[in-house]
């Protein structure tokens, strides 16, 4: 058992606090970039109000897009410090530096209960190299660390592993806690029957959790971009749909994996085919997929159809546990996000225990206006992914142990 936040004494300390404010954004006519999904900020509030109200000094550091070790001005945090400031309805200092005169000159002068936030941490080459003279840099302004960036615990980077060896105590947040919680208690010992739901592009990027889930699922649905490594194995025509035709032999196996388990193991029975990826193409519901009858020579396969949608419902409407990873269809595209909206309505609707595992399911139960129908969502992406797998995240391992 790892140290948690509410085994420490904030009061008149400084804490550093890991979050993941890695949020998603478009750059305005301005240059200005305009925050266009909040999620993860707004799940490291309980956390940050946790530390106001318990009287500490919060010093929160986050990384945010890919500057690749360089200061660029569309990375910069400063934006995520206006729009805290916002939601916590309290002044959020900002530091243009990581570590140095300036955030040690800020957080000399702050008072109990006050926040502040440090310029992106990935603006230094040290952070993804998990440089000890930058982890001990950025210990040397705290007295204790707290990590609630589960998204950023599957890297060894400065601020999730290295700083917990120059601090007294290392404990996770109030979102961490969370994440472990539905991620592996609740899904260790589900309520059933426990149904998967995995699409996303590759077969080969979801290998490892899908072996892990077929341990524990009654049934899995795969969808998305990678069910059309399985048609492919099938032989079931797919067009010029995105797959993997390498990766035929690994479909194979974990269809025999299914069976052996005794888990029910479906595809889609049908997919909206169109003739390019694009708002406004020609596209069209295929029928039911056999070798004979598949993705139409030169189209793709683009959501799932409407005899899928109508397995997919049925299939959620028994489950008691629901896990979904990765969307059915191309929804940044409304011509192709019937799939996914479906799934989305079903599971708000459901009866089960709802957790959406992060990534572009998160934005896509966001994107239907659903989340607070949802029991649990994720704010990982690849650490989700490895978590489920079973893997060891390093940012849990090195936080002190209770």
């Amino acid at each position: 058992m790892k140290l948690t936040l509410r085994d420490l004494d904030v009061r008149g300390r400084r804490v550093v606090a890991r979050v993941d404010f890695n949020v998603p954004v478009e750059e305005q006519a301005d240059g200005k970039v305009r925050i266009t999904d909040d999620t993860r900020i707004r799940e490291a509030l309980p956390t940050i109000n946790w530390l106001r109200e318990h009287g500490a000094r919060t010093i929160l550091m986050s990384h945010f897009g890919r500057p690749k070790g360089k200061r660029v001005e569309k990375y910069s945090l400063r934006p995520v410090a206006d729009h805290l400031h916002t939601l916590i309805n309290c002044p959020v200092a900002f530091s243009h530096d990581t570590i140095g005169d300036i955030p040690r000159k800020i957080i000399a002068d702050m008072c109990d209960g006050e926040v502040m936030l440090l310029e992106n941490l990935r603006f230094q080459a040290e952070e993804e190299k998990n440089d000890p003279d930058f982890a001990r840099a950025l210990a040397a302004t705290a007295d204790l660390y707290v990590n609630d960036a589960f998204g950023a615990a599957h890297r060894a980077h400065a601020s999730t592993a290295g700083i917990t060896k120059f601090v007294d105590k290392a404990a996770m947040g109030l979102l961490m806690e969370k994440e472990l919680k539905y991620l592996h208690d609740e899904l260790d010992n589900p309520d059933r029957p426990f149904l998967v739901i995995m699409g996303g592009a590759k077969v080969s990027d979801k290998i490892g959790v899908l072996k892990a889930l077929l341990q524990k699922a009654d049934t899995i649905l795969i969808c998305g971009a990678m069910a059309n490594t399985f048609f492919l194995a099938e032989g079931i025509p797919i067009g010029k749909s995105r797959s993997e035709p390498d990766k035929t032999d690994l479909a194979k196996e974990l269809v025999k994996l299914a069976r052996e388990k005794k888990v029910k193991f479906l595809l889609p029975v049908d997919v909206v085919e169109a003739e390019e990826i694009r708002a406004g193409a020609a596209k069209r519901n295929t029928p039911r997929l056999t070798p004979n009858h598949g993705v139409s020579e030169g189209w793709q396969a683009v959501d799932i159809g409407t005899a899928s949608i109508a397995l997919f419902e049925e299939e959620i409407a028994k489950a008691k546990t629901i896990l979904w990873n990765g969307p059915p269809g191309i929804f940044e595209i409304p011509d192709f996000a019937d799939g996914t909206m479906a799934i989305a309505e079903a599971m708000a609707k459901s009866n089960a225990k709802t957790i959406i595992g992060g990534g572009d399911s998160v934005t896509a139960v966001n994107q239907a206006g659903l989340a607070n129908k949802m029991t649990f969502m994720s704010t990982g992406g690849g650490a989700t992914l490895e978590f489920l797998e079973g893997k060891e995240l390093p940012g849990i391992a090195a936080l002190s142990d209770k």
